[in-house]
C-alpha cells in the first residue's frame, strides 16, 4: 500500500467517508466505512495524520483514534468549506478536510476531554431548561392577557398569578384556571432543575483550581467560570490576551483594503456562550460601579462620559477576557487595578 501521511474523516452516524493521500497530495485510499469498522481500520493504519471536523461527536473520534498512535487534527467546519470542489457529498468533504488540514497555516480545535465535555452538558442542560421556562412564563402571560388579566414580566412576579389563579379573584373560567395550573407546575418543575444544575456548576467550580481563581474577578461567578473551563481551550495555547479576546469575538470586525485599517462592530465569530456571560458580567460590575460611586477617575467613568452603557460593557468584557488569560497564564488571582496602581 502506498504510504499514506494524512487521512480526512468525513464524521457521520452510521456511514463514515475516508480520504488517504500521500505526501505529495495524491490520493491513496477511498472508502466508505460503518460505525463499527471505523477504529479497526485506524488500528491497522501506520500511524499518521486523521483530521476530521470540530463537530459534535469529533472529540469522542479524536480521542479514540489519538489512542491508536494517530496524530489527530480537528479542522473548524468554515476552514473546510472553501476547499470543496463543486459538487457536495461525502467523499468531496472528505478530501476537502485532508486538504485544509494539510495547509501549514491552519488552524485547529484542541480536542475536548470528557470531563470539559460533561460539564459542557449540564451547562448547555441548565441554559436550555432557562430558555424552556421563559417560553412557558410567555405562552401563560399571552393566554391570560387574552382573558383581561396582564400579568408583569418576569419571574418574580409569578407569586401575582398563581395568587390569582387559585384565590379565583379573577372572572375566569374554571377551564382556563386549571390550564394556568397546569403552566405553572410546568414553571415549578423547571425552576427546581435549574435550581440543582446550578448547585452542580458551583460544585464543580468550587473543586477547581482554575474556577476558584477566575471568580476572584468582578462578575465573573460559578457559572461562567465553568462555561470557561467547558468551552475554552487552555488559554495558555494563545500566545497574547488579545488572541484570547479575538476567540471570543470580543474584537472589532475588520473589513481593511489598500492600507486602510477600517473597524467595524463586534465581531461575534469566537464562542458565544462565555461572550454572552462576559457581556452579563460587565453591566453587572457596571451597575454596581454606578451605584456604589465609586468609578470617579476611572477608565469606565471615562467611557460611560463618552459611549452608551452597553458600548462599554462590551469593551469591559473585552479588558476581562485579556484579564482572565493573564491570571491563568500566570497563575494568580484577580488584583484590582486601582489598588495595583497605588
Amino acid at each position: 500500500m502506498t504510504e499514506i501521511t494524512i487521512v480526512g474523516l468525513d464524521l457521520a452516524k452510521r456511514v463514515f467517508q475516508v480520504h488517504g493521500a500521500t505526501t505529495d497530495g495524491g490520493v491513496a485510499i477511498r472508502k466508505k466505512l460503518s460505525r463499527g469498522q471505523v477504529l479497526a481500520f485506524f488500528a491497522d493504519l501506520p500511524p499518521c495524520v486523521v483530521a476530521m471536523e470540530a463537530c459534535a461527536t469529533a472529540h469522542y473520534w479524536a480521542r479514540e483514534i489519538g489512542a491508536l498512535g494517530h496524530t489527530v487534527r480537528l479542522v473548524p467546519p468554515a476552514y473546510v468549506k472553501p476547499f470543496v470542489k463543486r459538487q457536495k457529498n461525502d467523499a468531496a468533504d472528505a478530501e476537502a478536510i485532508a486538504e485544509a488540514a494539510s495547509r501549514p497555516t491552519m488552524r485547529f480545535v484542541e480536542p475536548k476531554s470528557p470531563r470539559q465535555q460533561a460539564r459542557a452538558m449540564v451547562f448547555r442542560t441548565r441554559d436550555l431548561f432557562v430558555r424552556q421556562r421563559t417560553q412557558t412564563i410567555n405562552a401563560l402571560r399571552a393566554h391570560l392577557a387574552e382573558h383581561g388579566l396582564i400579568a408583569a414580566q418576569g419571574l418574580s412576579n409569578l407569586a401575582g398569578i398563581q395568587r390569582v389563579v387559585d384565590e379565583g379573584t379573577a372572572d375566569l373560567e374554571p377551564l382556563i384556571a386549571e390550564t394556568a395550573r397546569v403552566y405553572l407546575e410546568q414553571i415549578n418543575d423547571l425552576s427546581s432543575r435549574i435550581a440543582k444544575m446550578e448547585a452542580t456548576l458551583k460544585h464543580e467550580a468550587a473543586r477547581s483550581d482554575t474556577s476558584s481563581r477566575m471568580m476572584t474577578m468582578p462578575g465573573l461567578g460559578p457559572i461562567t467560570a465553568m462555561a470557561i473551563e467547558a468551552f475554552a481551550p487552555t488559554l495558555s495555547v494563545f500566545k497574547r490576551s488579545r488572541d484570547f479576546a479575538a476567540w471570543l469575538g470580543l474584537v472589532p470586525r475588520q473589513h481593511s483594503t489598500g492600507g486602510k485599517q477600517v473597524l467595524g462592530r463586534m465581531s461575534k465569530m469566537g464562542q458565544r456562550d462565555i461572550r454572552r456571560l462576559l457581556i452579563i458580567g460587565a453591566m453587572s460590575v457596571i451597575r454596581w460601579a454606578t451605584s456604589k460611586g465609586t468609578i470617579q477617575g476611572t477608565w469606565l467613568h471615562a467611557m460611560l462620559l463618552r459611549k452608551p452603557r452597553k458600548v462599554v460593557a462590551i469593551a469591559m468584557a473585552n479588558k476581562m477576557a485579556r484579564a482572565l488569560w493573564a491570571m491563568e497564564t500566570r497563575k494568580e488571582d484577580y488584583q484590582d487595578p486601582r489598588l495595583a496602581a497605588a
